[in-house]
């Protein structure tokens, strides 16, 4: 019996529950994912005493890596992140309008972005060439305003980033916009390429380039705030990385960056993803399941049917081997992963019935993880709880002074659960809002 069994089964009778047992009410939910936002405070504060030195950088883009932008932000405030990350625009103006005025970096821009939006919401801004720092300044005279913007350079990734003899470009162009006092060069950052090979050379070789970068910088008149280029792996594994600043992202989520490394570092999975099964019964052996029978039991058996399938981003290629707990055992899907649904070969005897809970991946004993997902799958980690789709509502466990709700707005009836949904959608709507020019 799962933990939210358990609880559902005492729930009729029982006195207060422990506060490590608190969990959202799930009935009627076909999938769901639990957030843990303790666990995700907890994380941070494990992070930041590896960089005790560095101001910390909690990476939120993508809504929060999949678990949901606003409640992420605010648990990684409170666990002593002092800035924020965001890829685009749309996410960072989230942030800012939802009233988050901690100092906030975003990245990814093309001409014509909303620089105007950025640079009046105080939103600091990267800049890899001459035309991104003409169209901030541009945005900032406007405004009357100086903009704060973080000098990129391409240490070795060839991707992001000013390259060689454009650096110094850059570097040039960035004084002279100085000099006219419409932008302030705030940071000179990078990005690795190997930082999850801890031996691997290019790791020493961009940071050697990324002070040579930085010295140049400095000599032209560069005055920068924060030096940085700690993603996770190297905030876990390159302490000579961790310079002004560090970036952790999929760590903060509890998941490894270096599975190849047998340390878990302390960090706990924020996310579990479960559902329940719609359907138990049984089929004869030979009876070919789902769509081109791509699994045939050999004996009879009791197959139960859960309700997500890739539309709620469940890997297609899990098909047969994606792992899960139900009914008390480790197995793995049997058939295709469908549209909305997959199968799982029960087993003989099973005694499963509709409604019992089926654990996807979490990080409690004996449940999957999204590591376990990604070797299945030939993916990463990141790309596991990242894909996972809108409508999985993501239910938030110790979210605090967040008020108490179920997934459509009614009263969860366990404390210490709320939805993330509701803050996720608020959060799309301001940025869909601002980049439509109606806020």
């Amino acid at each position: 019996m799962s933990t939210i069994d358990a609880a559902e089964a005492a729930d009729a009778g029982s006195a207060a529950v422990p506060p490590e047992r608190l969990v959202p009410d799930t009935r009627g939910l076909t999938v769901w994912a639990e957030i843990d936002l303790t666990a995700l405070e907890a994380n941070v504060r494990t992070l930041r005493a590896l960089a005790p030195a560095s101001e910390f950088m909690a990476v939120v883009k993508a809504d929060a890596y999949g678990h949901g932008l606003l409640p992420v932000a605010r648990a990684a405030l409170r666990g002593g992140a002092t800035w924020l990350g965001a890829a685009q625009f749309a996410e960072a103006f989230a942030l800012r309008d939802a009233g988050i005025t901690t100092r906030l970096l975003t990245w990814l821009s093309v001409p014509g972005s909303d620089f105007a939006g950025a640079v009046g919401r105080d939103i600091d801004l990267s800049a890899s060439a001459p035309w991104v720092l003409d169209e901030i300044a541009a945005a900032a005279a406007a405004l009357g305003r100086t903009a704060r913007v973080h000098l990129k350079v391409d240490t070795g990734l060839g991707r992001g980033g000013a390259y060689g003899a454009d650096w110094g470009t850059l570097v040039a162009h960035a004084r002279r916009l100085e000099a006219e006092g419409t932008v302030r060069v705030v940071g000179i950052w990078t990005h690795f390429a190997h930082a999850d090979s801890p031996e691997h050379p290019t790791v020493l070789a961009q940071q050697e380039r990324f002070l040579e970068a930085v010295a140049e910088g400095e000599q032209a008149g560069i005055r920068p705030e924060v030096r940085h280029l700690a993603n996770s792996a190297a905030t876990l594994v390159h302490p000579s990385a961790h310079a002004d600043l560090v970036r952790p992202g999929i760590a903060m989520y509890g998941l490894t960056p270096v599975p190849q490394v047998d340390d878990d570092f302390g960090l706990r999975p924020v996310m579990t993803l479960r559902a329940r099964l719609a359907l138990v019964k049984q089929l004869p052996a030979g009876q070919g399941i789902s769509y081109g029978h791509a699994y045939v039991p050999d004996v009879d058996t009791v197959v139960g049917l859960v309700p997500a399938g890739y539309a709620d981003g469940i890997p297609r290629n899990a098909t047969n081997v994606g792992p899960l707990l139900v009914d008390g055992r480790r197995t793995t899907i049997a058939g295709r992963v469908c549209m909305d649904q997959l199968v799982v070969d029960l087993g003989p005897g099973s005694t499963a019935r509709a409604g019992d809970v089926v654990t996807l991946f979490g990080g409690a004993p004996g449940e999957p993880t999204a590591q376990d997902w990604a070797d299945a799958t030939d993916t990463i980690s990141y790309e596991i709880v990242t894909r996972l789709g809108a409508r999985v509502p993501r239910l938030l466990i110790g979210d605090e002074g967040a008020p108490a709700t179920h997934a459509d707005g009614s009263d969860v009836t366990t404390a210490g659960a709320t939805t993330a949904g509701a803050a996720t959608a608020d959060a799309a709507t301001a940025g869909a809002a601002v980049e439509a020019g109606l806020a």
